[in-house]
């Protein structure tokens, strides 16, 4: 199961889905409207449309990039799923990200990024940091790369542009790496689809 970020839609992981396939999954690219819900509601409506397309029996395994990520912890903060798998996450803003504590005031930032892009922050309203550790197998993968040198001078030590590495963990991880990739690109990138494969047939990552 692929899910895709904010803002972005199923053609984003299009060269991640082919690498699928080429290996032997059965893949299935969720697009879901991003920018229109809160993240429960998201969480809620997406995640069983999205299980529903799934051969029944078979194990599940989740691969996702940065809103989807959360999307999926909300999901398994309230329900489990059986036939659970492993999941991977994508530039995930698990702490939140200090972006979002300083723009979500700016006019225009929840017109562009909708009701679940300004539950992303550090503060008090951050959904990440009120859904508790990891109690599945998963391991993340954080990008060091910054395209977007504005929004980096807010965020403290390493940074994709969007989320810090620290913060892209999250308790009870199975592995954690670094990657120098861009938030924007971290699905698209070779050396990340690698490390994607390698975490799901073998619940961990390759150190480079």
């Amino acid at each position: 199961m692929l899910l895709h970020g904010l803002a972005r839609s199923e053609r984003s992981f299009m060269k991640m889905e082919a690498a699928l396939t080429d290996v032997g999954y059965h893949v299935v690219n969720y697009g879901y409207p991003s920018r229109q819900h809160d993240v429960k509601t998201l969480a809620g409506d997406v995640i069983p449309k999205a299980l529903s397309r799934c051969p029944s029996g078979n194990t599940i395994h989740f691969v996702a990039h940065s809103l989807g990520c959360i999307l999926i912890r909300q999901y398994l903060s309230e329900r489990p799923i059986d036939n659970l798998g492993r999941v991977v996450m994508l530039g995930p803003p698990n702490g939140g990200s200090q972006v979002v504590d300083k723009l979500r005031d700016v006019p225009g930032f929840k017109l562009i990024n909708g009701p679940a892009g300004v539950q992303l922050g550090t503060g008090e309203l951050s959904v990440p940091n009120q859904l508790g550790p990891a109690n599945f197998e998963v391991g993340i993968i954080a990008g060091t790369r910054s395209i977007n040198l504005i929004l980096s001078t807010i965020l403290p030590g390493s940074d994709d542009g969007k989320v810090t590495v620290e913060n892209t963990k999250l308790e009870g991880m199975s592995d954690h790496i670094a990657l120098p990739v861009s938030h924007p690109f971290l699905m698209k990138n070779d050396r990340v689809i690698k490390q994607v494969i390698r975490f799901l047939e073998s619940g961990a990552f390759e150190k480079e």
